[in-house]
Parts: C-alpha cells; structure tokens; sequence
C-alpha cells in the first residue's frame, strides 16, 4: 500500500513524512528522516532495530516529548482522530498526553519521581484527566494496581519506588499509563532493564490487557524475537528511516532487505548446533551527523552495487501490504 492511497482520517494515527533534528553543537543529527505509516483502532504496531536507529526519537515526536532545543520536529503530520498534533498548542497537546495516547518508557525508576509515593502518582494523572478528587483517584488506582498484576495493592499505595521491585516499577508505570483509558499505548522498549522471566510476564500482561481493553499498541524494541508473538505488523528502522515494513509473517518469512535478513539471523534458534556463533551484521550502524550519500545501510551490506553508494533507494511496495527501500530487494528475497 502507498501511503496516501488513503485518507489519514481513515486511520486511528497517520504518520506522514515525520523528521526530527537534533541542533548541536557538532552539527545537525539526524534522528528521524521522513518516516510514514498508519496504524488502525485494536492494531499492535512492532517497531525494531538496533540503538540508536530513532526508535524511541520516532514516539518522543509523536508524543511532543522532543526536548527543544536542541531537538526540533522539521515537517511532517501526526494525524490522530483528525487532528494534527504537530500543530496543536502545548496545552491541547497536555490535554492528548496521557488522556488518549500514552507512553511507558525504558526505566521505570527514572520515570517514577522518588520522592513521591506509587499511588499519589498515578492517582495524579486520574485527577488532572479525569477530574475525581482524592477519594475516587485512590479507590481506582487500587483497582489498576490490580488489573496489572500487583499483589496488596491497597497496601501498597503509600510506598515509593525504591519499595518496588524492578517487574513491580514496571507493572506500576503501566497502570499509570492505562489510567485514563488512553487508544494508543505506546511501550517504549518496556523490557530491556528486567531478567527474561519478568519480560516475558510484563509481555504477557500487555497482550492480556490490550485483549480485554481494545487499546492500540505501538511496542518498540531492538529484539524481533519479542513482536513476534505479539504484533500484527512491524516497522523496521534504520539510521532514522523505515526500511522495511509489513504484516509480522511477510517479515518474518519472506524479508525483503538485508538488514531485516541480518536482524532476523542474529535470533538464537533451538534446533541449533551447541557452540555454533550467532550471525552477525558486519560494521558500525552509520553517524546520524553525516548520513552516507546512498543507501544507508549500503557499507554494511552483502548485497551491495554501485548503484547502492550513489542513490538512495525509493521505499516501496515489494508484495502487497509489504513496503522495502532496497535497490535489490529480489535478489535478497530469493537468496534466502
């Protein structure tokens, strides 16, 4: 599908050409580079790639969280019910934060203010959003401390964070950001700070909540093993830019550019041979202060022709509803 086919109110959020710089001292970085895609009401949206690739860059813009300066949103549209939230004033944009799109970020114990307690915070935001006083925001944060999973949780209320475990910090900040029935969650690599037990129950909390709300989900991740289970399509990103896009089995089953191939051969695979080395995509991701003149991800690339360090390839649809911004996009599909 070529974006503009159609219309962005027909979509829960249409993102249309988003760049953000960052302005400093030793130049212009280029965190995000004219990415593009829709997402639908009740859709799980996995967005991967490694650090540094704009991932979280990409939600901050969408959230209005870039700080500015040095950052700055260059041009594009973020179209949610209608409205583009590029151009709303700070305070519609504090009035769309939080209320209908909200975010759960890496750390939780850098997100919780350390010197107020669990409840007070959440019971804050039900305040501000949803206008109940004291005694209604403390019943109903007692309720979402339930819903995700913590035991006690009335007891529970008047500890900080420190009090808290890591997976409990966690389970804390989502209920935080389901508070105020929000139609977009996005979950900001959520998982990364905590042991492989506790993502896979934080993972699994998210799937069970969005089955029972019918939130919109944008999980992003450096790890293509965790949406796979949990997605209907994915974004992969790259120095700043989508380059491949599509429904979670073409992606998985039939990529179409190199650096998903090499993303998708760095997951560990059970039937594999004792001591056997994990595949490996050669180089250095590219310095988002000088892009290369062509394709991105060409001085990486196995596939690579000349064409390749001349001219950046066009992002387009290689089956449909599969999008890849790759010169030899078939001579990838058929070598695997």
């Amino acid at each position: 599908m070529a974006y503009g086919s159609q219309a962005a109110s027909d979509h829960l959020l249409a993102v249309r050409d988003l760049t953000t710089h960052f302005h400093t001292e030793e130049g212009v970085v280029y965190a995000v580079n004219g990415i593009s895609y829709d997402l639908d009401e009740g859709e799980t949206l996995g967005v991967v790639g490694e650090s540094g690739c704009g991932k979280s860059v990409h939600a901050l813009s969408i959230m209005r969280l870039i700080p500015m300066p040095p950052g700055r949103i260059e041009r594009g549209e973020v179209i949610f019910r209608g409205r583009d939230l590029v151009k709303l004033s700070d305070e519609e944009m504090r009035r769309v934060r939080g209320a209908q799109i909200a975010m759960v970020f890496q750390d939780p114990m850098t997100s919780l203010n350390p010197v107020l307690t669990v409840g007070f915070q959440i019971a804050e935001a039900l305040k501000l959003h949803q206008g109940m006083n004291d005694r209604e925001a403390r019943a109903r944060t007692a309720e979402l401390l339930v819903m995700v999973g913590i035991p006690e949780a009335t007891q529970r209320l008047d500890d900080y964070p420190h009090q808290f475990s890591g997976g409990m910090r966690q389970r804390a900040m989502i209920a935080m950001a389901l508070s105020c029935n929000p139609m977009i969650l996005i979950a900001d690599e959520p998982t990364t700070s905590l042991d492989v037990t506790i993502q896979a129950q934080i993972v699994d909390l998210v799937k069970r909540l969005q089955d029972k709300l019918g939130m919109t989900v944008i999980w992003i991740t450096h790890d293509l093993g965790v949406v796979a289970g949990l997605a209907q399509r994915v974004n992969v990103m790259y120095a700043g830019g989508i380059i491949e896009s599509g429904p979670v089995k073409a992606i998985y089953g039939n990529p179409h550019h190199p650096y998903t191939v090499g993303l998708l051969g760095s997951l560990p695979h059970p039937d594999e041979v004792a001591g056997q080395k994990l595949y490996s995509i050669r180089g250095e991701p590219p310095d988002l202060l000088g892009l290369p003149k062509g394709c991105p991800f060409a001085p990486r690339c196995a596939y690579q022709v000349e064409r390749c360090l001349e001219e950046a390839p066009p992002y387009e649809e290689v089956e449909p509803g599969h999008m890849a911004a790759c010169w030899e996009s078939e001579r990838v599909r058929l070598s695997r």
